[in-house]
């Protein structure tokens, strides 16, 4: 029994909504969902139906995307209420979410405690001399901003930066109670717990809008065995302290369909992450970049 993740599936894309319906059956096996599936409740019905088609268990924490209030779709729901909306999807299909206890995972590799995280950033992923109040700014001299902007709404709080200290202080309370045998975790958020694995050297400066700081040391203070999160678009495997540390992203169609010639696709994205590989000798590593198994 193998947990296998994958993430950025945004299924906006037709080309990548038909390469979903080829994943492999794995009955036995259990699935992470690290966020961005997509914007609507047709996305998540997608990807929550062939994810529990083809895997014993699922577990789905939101991205950005999830998040969006689009005008052709619930323009009604924004901030908490847009999350809870995609909440209660995933329990109709019985897909595991961050509002509910963490899971105990006794296949291979464990025991384990996933631990679904659901962190949002507060823009300090930026050097030290630009300010908060001159982050975006920063971003916007090399014509980088993101879509969150204008369509991920922070309600019923005054900012995204003060959603993200709230869910912080959240999760860091909940990691820190609620694993009474002091099982290694498997910590699953969409954003990139640490700074230094944002890797993006085509748009740098989107780094404000990749995490917070707040999480820097989570992987060490709450014993956690691997880390898995999407977002970057750019799949890695990195080791610090020997805890792995997993990018797990799809992408979009124009970053993966060239492949289709070669006779790769979707199956050759997905990544094992337990029982996964040993830690390399020290438990670090240089990080290894990969878009195939």
């Amino acid at each position: 029994m193998k947990l296998y993740a994958l993430g950025d599936l945004h299924l906006g894309y037709e080309f990548n909504r038909k390469a979903i319906e080829e994943i492999t059956p794995h009955l036995e096996d259990g699935l992470i969902l690290c966020g961005d599936v997509g914007e609507t409740e047709a996305h998540l019905e997608l990807a929550f139906t062939v994810a529990k088609r083809n895997f014993r268990d699922v577990f789905w924490c939101p991205g950005n995307h999830e998040l969006y209030t689009l005008a052709s779709s619930r323009p009604d729901l924004r901030g908490e209420a847009k999350y809870q909306f995609c909440v209660d999807i995933a329990r109709r299909h019985g897909v595991h979410t961050p509002e509910d206890p963490f899971v105990r995972w006794d296949g291979e590799g464990g025991p384990v405690l996933v631990a679904l995280l659901f962190t949002l950033y507060d823009y300090s992923f930026r050097p030290p001399h630009v300010t908060r109040e001159g982050a975006l700014k920063w971003a916007e001299q090399t014509d980088t901003v993101a879509t969150d902007e204008f369509l991920l709404h922070p309600d019923p709080y005054p900012s995204r930066d003060a959603w993200c200290q709230a869910l912080v202080a959240r999760w860091e309370r909940r990691l820190a109670t609620e694993n009474p045998e002091g099982l290694p975790y498997v910590l699953v958020n969409h954003w990139p717990l640490r700074e230094d694995l944002v890797y993006i050297p085509r748009v740098p400066r989107f780094s404000l809008w990749c995490g917070t700081k707040a999480t820097e040391d989570w992987h060490a203070c709450f014993g956690a065995k691997v880390v898995v999160t999407g977002h970057l678009h750019v799949p890695r495997t990195d080791w610090k302290a020997g805890v792995r540390f997993e990018e797990c992203s799809l992408g979009y169609p124009r970053q993966w369909q060239d492949v289709r010639p070669t006779g790769r696709g979707i199956n050759d994205i997905l990544r094992e992450i337990l029982p996964g590989p040993p830690p390399p000798e020290g438990g670090e590593s240089d990080m290894r970049r990969r878009r195939w198994v």
